[in-house]
């Protein structure tokens, strides 16, 4: 294929790069001995060096060995932002474990299913999730519960505070703990362990560090497997994008979640490839947010559009100087055009939108944070990766402007999904994984997303993309999100309906709408039915759950019939 996008490469970013693979938590090590006085993490108050972050790594990782981990065995991790998600993390790898990151919302079904499929025998949690780890330990392979809290982390009064504050706001959480042989503290067996270097030999390549859960672009919730160097490549590839490699003073806002592989990349492993500082927050809250940038200071912001939409709609979003960042690349969902413009009015420097999934640890395209940016792209391949659009139908990839399947390959690939070889056969071909995602490449070698297979909305026999039709509602004035379904009809087998979320102090009408989007869409694209809502469900990285509006729009059917 004929590589369009090389063409918009700036000098600074390679087509292809030598990466020196090593394993993850080799590039903490690193970073401890160049800058171990520097700052590494930041929580709420709390500043913890990387001497000291590596130090409590080496000894999460010891007393793992200590309670019988073996190499391979899975550790979950089921924790929100904090220092000991970073610990935990590095840890567990250090010690030759594969790291399940598990979401702290997910039910004792979702829980059960997670760990009972990874085989996971450790869990790390927070003590307000134990009774629901407890619940399920008799139905999955756990042996040993490590519980924290986040005033273990605090810096003190914060830290003697805490527990009463959240007891008063949240009494209804009993936190009801006895340790023992195989439910232990994790703030004591990180102070009891030593922290003496661990020697287990990894092969970055070939062993896993992480099964990270997903929908995945078929079926149920199956683990991708990545190795090391999958996870080692990406961060690399960001650096390149960004245009930072080695050591800096970079600032990394980590309110994306690292147990969502995005957060994980773009925040974790990046910033402390980079020795940064990670300004950290347990959970994204737009006050929160503007205030710590107007503080701390930050120059890299990674994000979903529902961060971004959620600052620039602060009523007092004018107050605060967010000046400092100098780069944000968007993802885990499209990001609205008007978005985008208005947002980079108030930073310093780009917010582009990129794009990647589990399966790639995660990502592949970005546009150009020093360099052509166009509107509604996801942008080029990153280096040393491949994309095409493929047609199924013709079995063959499509010339530029034709809409067909986005096929990836590359380094950052997985390695398949944990113990489902036919499921990995399905999406994995020669090399290349077959996202089930829609797009077209133009004349330029930029690629856009139409959307998923799944969500393409077949009415009267014509294919509309709901991101068209999110687009040009992100445009209108009165609205602050946007999402677009497909439900069932008995003439049309489709219709196209909107989920509205109305800017605070504005009014419109579902009559207005409709006159505003007939003068900018194609007839049946647009919306025959809307809903005004105050909120719309998303996952906790901010991605509007269209699978929960859908599951809703069901019950409601079978109700009226």
């Amino acid at each position: 294929m004929e590589r369009r996008w090389l063409n918009h490469y700036p000098p600074e970013i390679p087509s292809h790069a030598e990466y020196e693979v090593k394993p993850l938590f080799t590039y903490l090590k690193e970073a401890a001995a160049l800058r171990p006085n520097h700052t590494a993490l930041h929580f709420l108050g709390k500043d913890i060096s990387y001497a000291s972050l590596y130090s409590q790594c080496k000894s999460f990782a010891n007393g793992l060995l200590q309670l019988g981990l073996q190499k391979g065995d899975r550790v979950a991790i089921m924790l929100p932002n904090s220092p000991q998600s970073v610990i935990a993390y590095y840890g567990a790898l250090m010690a030759g474990g594969v790291v399940v990151q598990t979401n702290p919302l997910y039910t004792e079904r979702e829980l059960s299913h997670q760990l009972a499929d990874s085989g996971a025998t450790f869990i790390v949690c927070l003590d307000k999730v134990f009774a629901r780890v407890a619940a399920v330990k008799e139905m999955t392979s756990l042996r040993h519960l490590i519980v924290t809290g986040i005033q273990d982390y605090l810096p003190f009064p914060k830290n003697v505070v805490y527990p009463f504050v959240q007891k008063k706001q949240k009494p209804h959480i009993i936190v009801d703990l006895t340790y023992g042989p195989y439910v232990h503290a994790f703030k004591k067996m990180v102070s009891k362990s030593s922290d003496e270097d661990v020697s287990v030999s990894v092969d970055p390549m070939e062993d896993l560090a992480l099964l990270q859960y997903t929908g995945g672009t078929t079926g149920a919730a199956k683990g991708v497997m990545l190795t090391h160097a999958n996870l080692v490549i990406n961060a690399k590839q960001c650096l390149l994008w960004t245009h930072r490699d080695g050591p800096g003073d970079d600032i990394v806002l980590a309110a994306l979640p690292f147990f969502h592989v995005y957060g994980m990349t773009v925040c974790m492993n990046q910033g402390i490839m980079t020795c940064s500082t990670l300004v950290i927050l347990p959970k994204f809250e737009a006050k929160e947010v503007l205030e710590t940038i107007h503080k701390k200071r930050p120059t890299l912001f990674p994000g979903a559009p529902t961060m971004y939409i959620a600052l620039l709609n602060h009523k007092d979003v004018s107050r605060y100087d967010l000046s400092s960042i100098q780069a944000c690349i968007s993802g885990s969902a499209s990001l609205p055009s008007e978005v985008q413009q208005k947002f980079q009015s108030i930073i310093s420097g780009s917010l582009v939108e990129g794009y990647g999934m589990t399966e790639t640890s995660p990502v592949t395209h970005a546009n150009l944070i020093h360099g052509k940016q166009v509107k509604g792209s996801i942008g080029i391949p990153w280096p040393d990766t491949e994309a095409g659009i493929y047609s199924s139908e013709r079995g063959e990839f499509v010339a530029p402007g034709e809409v067909g399947e986005l096929l990836v390959k590359g380094p950052q690939v997985m390695k398949g999904y944990w113990n489902q070889p036919e499921e990995t056969a399905a999406v994995m071909q020669d090399g290349w994984l077959m996202t089930g995602d829609m797009g077209y490449m133009d004349e330029e070698g930029y690629f856009y997303i139409v959307d998923r297979k799944k969500d393409m909305i077949i009415a009267g026999g014509f294919n509309i993309y709901p991101r068209d039709v999110e687009e040009v509602l992100y445009e209108h004035e009165a609205i602050q999100e946007a999402v677009v379904l497909g439900v069932p009809d008995p003439y049309r087998g489709e219709t196209v309906k909107a989920y509205i979320v109305v800017k605070s102090g504005a009014t419109v009408t579902e009559e207005a709408l409709n006159t505003y989007c007939r003068k900018h869409l194609a007839a049946y694209k647009v919306p025959r039915l809307y809903e005004f809502r105050e909120e719309l469900p998303k996952t906790m990285v901010g991605k509007i759950l269209r699978r929960a509006l859908l599951e809703e729009e069901k019950e409601k059917q079978k109700q009226e019939v």
